[in-house]
């Protein structure tokens, strides 16, 4: 096992798996490990066959938020905000992926840990896994992690964990709609692999414009949010792999770009 942070591996497939690995300190989301994960993305976008990201984690924690030894080393508002915004940024560059990033959760995702959960596409997890925005337990209410946290889910849930600090099971977390997919432990990599071939059945362009087009009408009016829905599958729907397949569906036969 290497000594960096962060594995970066990319298979045949497209498929990037992007792996936590400092189990010791239970892969903070230290300076160093923000700068890593940022690199990683970057990478990812840059990769024109890119298909899916996974982050994974090495460990008993899937990642326990920001370095409060780290943070509480300089304590200065114009660090802080710095720091946050760096965090804030780089949940923000998974939203711009065109590709889907998906959560595999194999143990604890506390604070901005949990936050990176949420802010993913997709998760899965082990039936072992708690999940918690527990900040608010040292006087530090979690504002960023609410973000994602209250996009994921209801607001009376997503803020009873914000303001007790109480974290919930795997299972909890699924019921409410921070994952998708609860596993025993020892059947997370199937899972995860299952879900990431269920994408890549799927055509890139379609899946890109989808995933683009999710976001921004979850931002905006019902009006505005149908016209810009109109807007995509119209410009979907001209695409050639659309044409492809909407003529094989007709035709009764695969579509070429799953052959």
């Amino acid at each position: 096992m290497t000594d960096a942070l962060l594995l970066h591996r990319r298979d045949a497939r497209g498929v990037h798996t992007l792996t936590l690995n400092h189990p010791k300190a239970f892969n903070v989301l230290s300076e160093a490990m923000l700068a890593a994960l940022k690199q990683a993305l970057a990478e990812v976008a840059a990769d024109p066959q890119a298909r899916v990201v996974v982050i994974a984690a090495e460990g008993r924690a899937f990642c326990a938020g920001h370095d409060l030894k780290e943070m509480k080393a300089r304590p200065e508002q114009a660090y802080y905000q710095d720091l946050f915004s760096r965090c804030s940024r780089l949940m923000l560059s998974i939203r711009a992926l065109e590709v889907p990033v998906i959560a595999r959760v194999q143990g604890l995702a506390t604070a901005a840990g949990c936050q990176l959960v949420a802010q993913c596409d997709l998760a899965v997890a082990a039936d072992t896994a708690t999940f918690g925005v527990n900040g608010i337990d040292v006087g530090l209410f979690c504002a960023t992690p609410s973000v994602a946290l209250s996009r994921n889910l209801l607001p009376k849930p997503a803020l009873e964990m914000l303001l007790t600090g109480d974290f919930i099971s795997a299972d909890e977390a699924r019921q409410r709609g921070l994952v998708n997919r609860v596993v025993p432990v020892d059947g997370l990599d199937a899972e995860a692999e299952r879900l990431v071939g269920r994408l890549l059945a799927k055509p890139r362009e379609a899946i890109a414009v989808g995933k683009q087009l999710f976001y921004r009408q979850l931002e905006t009016g019902i009006e505005s949010a149908y016209q810009l829905a109109g807007q995509t599958m119209a410009c979907n729907m001209a695409h050639p792999v659309a044409q492809e397949g909407v003529q094989a569906f007709i035709d009764k036969r695969a579509p070429s770009w799953r052959t």
